[in-house]
């Protein structure tokens, strides 16, 4: 039987990766792989602790954030946004989706926590990218890959709400924009910078010490170098240790803006596992959130809007969840997601298991890459 290892350094010999780290794990029994370099260039070898970009797996440590100051009673679900985002108070829609951003009425209701944390605020991704009101949310949500591409939260803010929503609030599921409505909304409601409120509630109990928005000097020999395609079939290099994580970002992106570790990721999904308690006993997030976060809320009709994405999936509270066997990998009840930088990392609450797959080269669309469907036909009860 072909080992994690094996697999892993096959995708790395035929070029398509440089390196990456594996990790499928099932109560205390682990089986990690690191193949490859860090880099294209055939410096460090890879490592398990080596630090990568895990783009939009950030988004369920940003849901689970937030569902904390819901658990302490400093937002309800059914609270209106507005409250802590005056931005989107009072919101407009496109009257139709094909409609010219000009065509617009009010929304029926205002945007509440639960929207945000469902991504069925109005704003986001659909699977048109043509609709007038998608591009023009194209030049406010840009590629989170580059989180300079960001201005800080009260300036991005601003520009979001001068577009209007693609739908009513509550009737569509819509991808990213949400989650970072999530950091900047624990920012206000906390009075913390997103970074500092994470480190506090989550990282620091669950031990998660290499999981930030930036990276210091010191941890940039761990630090992977991040990569897209080329025109040629290679790889060309688009942000190295020193580049965009360097510093923290204006806008600390919670849909995406985290670097982590295989470990560290593994600390996460073990505290979901177990109902939101930590390897040394601490409640870091109650049962019933974690339940939230794991239970589909979507109907068919708003999966269908964005079924570009959710293939075989409905979505929780920041990941999707497996509700049928559309491919062969789908499991009834997974939890996780994948993210725009060939990371992939889930958790299957009936069996207890947990894969992760870190890589460095960008996805260039939502079909997953390669490398990551084979991780999951390798890993079938995750």
């Amino acid at each position: 039987m072909t080992s994690l290892y094996d697999l892993l350094e096959a995708h790395v010999r035929a070029g398509s990766l440089p390196g990456a780290v594996g990790l499928v794990a099932r109560g205390d029994q682990v089986e990690v792989a690191a193949v490859g370099a860090q880099d294209a260039e055939g410096g460090a070898p890879m490592a398990r602790n080596s630090l990568f970009r895990v783009a939009s797996i950030t988004k369920s440590v940003t849901a689970a954030a937030l569902l904390i100051l819901v658990e302490e009673g400093r937002a309800a679900l059914d609270d209106p946004v507005g409250t802590w985002l005056p931005e989107l108070e009072r919101p407009m829609v496109v009257r139709t989706p094909a409609s010219p951003v000009d065509d617009v009425v009010p929304a029926s209701r205002p945007i509440t926590v639960f929207d945000v944390l469902a991504s069925q605020a109005g704003y986001g991704f659909p699977s048109d990218f043509t609709l007038p009101a998608v591009q023009e949310l194209f030049t406010v949500q840009k590629d989170g890959r580059v989180p300079s591409n960001f201005p800080p939260a009260d300036e991005w803010m601003a520009a979001l709400g001068r577009i209007p929503l693609l739908y009513q609030p509550g009737a569509a599921w819509l991808y990213d924009t949400c989650s970072v409505l999530q950091g900047v909304l624990i920012s206000r409601i906390t009075g913390q910078p997103l970074p500092d409120f994470l480190a506090e509630r989550i990282f620091e109990p669950l031990g998660m010490a290499d999981t930030g928005f930036e990276v210091p000097a010191a941890k940039r020999d761990r630090f992977t170098s991040f990569y897209r395609p080329s025109g040629d079939g290679g790889l060309e290099l688009a942000d190295g240790p020193d580049g965009e994580w360097s510093s923290l970002p204006a806008l600390p992106l919670g849909n995406g803006g985290l670097v982590s570790t295989a470990d560290d990721w593994l600390a996460f999904s073990r505290m979901l596992l177990a109902g939101g308690v930590s390897a040394g006993g601490r409640q870091v997030l109650s049962a019933d959130s974690v339940r939230m976060m794991t239970t589909d809320h979507t109907q068919p009709a708003q999966r269908a809007i964005g079924r570009l994405f959710l293939e075989g999936q409905g979505w929780g509270f920041g990941g999707s969840v497996d509700i049928d066997r559309t491919n062969p990998w789908n499991v009834l009840g997974r939890y996780g997601w994948v993210g725009g930088t060939g990371t992939a990392a889930h958790v299957v609450p009936a069996t207890g298991a947990v894969t992760i797959l870190l890589t460095q080269v960008a996805a260039m669309s939502p079909e997953p890459a390669p490398v990551i469907r084979d991780f999951w036909r390798y890993a079938p009860n995750a």
